[in-house]
């Protein structure tokens, strides 16, 4: 069972990416199930996050507070700004445009500290950005929803704090408990958490999909598109900005990747709850969820490609000296 586990986990990406393709092959099969399940699985999500945590992980916020605010002003103004940039650009309309903004908005999503990992990057950096940044966010994501849409849609700032609390923060702050409570429960339940959260945060993406299948075949391209932009820019303006600040370069992967990946099963839920007049708002967030996963995989696979090339490099020029 633990091997299952583990192999879900591993491939998450993959199995994020087949069940949306199935979803939008076949959509009937979902589509009696509410649209608001993917509350309840969000949440789900975030109890995990809250196990998996621990004290120690929030002390990089007192120790380390330069780096954590650098990576957290990127996360809520990159991401934000680069929404409503190609929303203009390319002329989305507003249930879209909404959207991609509510992606843009929300805090860091929680495969990044996964994919940090991976690449060899800072894990506690990355760790303290999503804990602070999803601390911020029953704040930060309705006021900057609210800034940037509010123009020409009526936002409930207060009602979208509300729901970040009650499906973000409530979560995380019972895992924390139940782990203080029950610490080797815990410990034994992380072998199966990961995947467990795979599953769910697939399984989001699939009720999203099908129920907004025709209007996304219809759509589909240029979404996919301002997406995969939306999230490769973030990733490459998350590393400008770790080395301009003289970050080393395993804090420069850990900013890269937490401002490159968003919570983007929230922004759906989000559009659920709060716009429900706007269906396809739904859609930047599935599919960010399904992006976000495959590009930082490969994101991963690269800085190990490179740590090897360089390591081997450096063998070579010390044999040759």
């Amino acid at each position: 069972m633990k091997k299952l586990c583990r192999y879900i986990s591993k491939y998450m990406a993959v199995l994020v990416l087949v069940c949306a393709v199935l979803s939008l092959l076949f959509p009937a099969v979902l589509q009696p199930i509410p649209t608001k399940t993917i509350n309840y699985l969000l949440g789900v999500v975030m109890f995990g996050m809250g196990l998996a945590l621990n004290l120690h992980d929030f002390k990089i916020v007192f120790s380390r507070p330069k780096d954590i605010i650098i990576g957290c002003m990127a996360q809520f103004t990159v991401m934000p700004l680069l929404a409503w940039g190609l929303a203009k650009v390319f002329q989305l309309d507003e249930a879209l445009a909404l959207g991609v903004i509510l992606v843009g908005c929300c805090p860091g999503g929680t495969a990044s500290n996964v994919i940090t990992y991976l690449a060899k990057g800072d894990l506690a950096l990355s760790v303290g950005m999503t804990g602070v940044s999803t601390v911020l966010a029953p704040l930060l994501t309705p006021l900057l929803t609210w800034v940037l849409a509010g123009e020409s849609i009526h936002v409930d700032v207060a009602g979208m704090l509300l729901s970040i609390l009650w499906v973000v923060i409530l979560p995380i702050v019972l895992g924390l408990v139940i782990k203080s409570l029950w610490p080797k429960f815990t410990e034994k339940a992380m072998d199966y958490l990961p995947a467990f959260s795979s599953v769910a945060i697939a399984f989001t993406v699939s009720i999203v999909i099908s129920a907004n299948a025709s209007k996304l075949l219809a759509s589909g391209v240029l979404v996919i598109f301002v997406v995969m932009c939306h999230n490769l820019f973030g990733l490459g303006l998350g590393y400008l900005i770790g080395r301009l600040s003289g970050m080393p370069e395993p804090k420069k992967r850990a900013v890269s990747i937490e401002v490159g990946m968003q919570n983007s099963g929230l922004a759906s839920s989000l559009a659920t709850l709060h716009f429900a007049a706007y269906p396809m708002a739904t859609i930047p967030g599935a599919i960010f969820s399904v992006w976000h996963n495959i590009s930082g995989a490969i994101v991963a696979w690269l800085y190990t490609k490179k740590d090897n090339l360089d390591s081997t490099l450096h063998k070579k020029s010390v044999t040759t000296e």
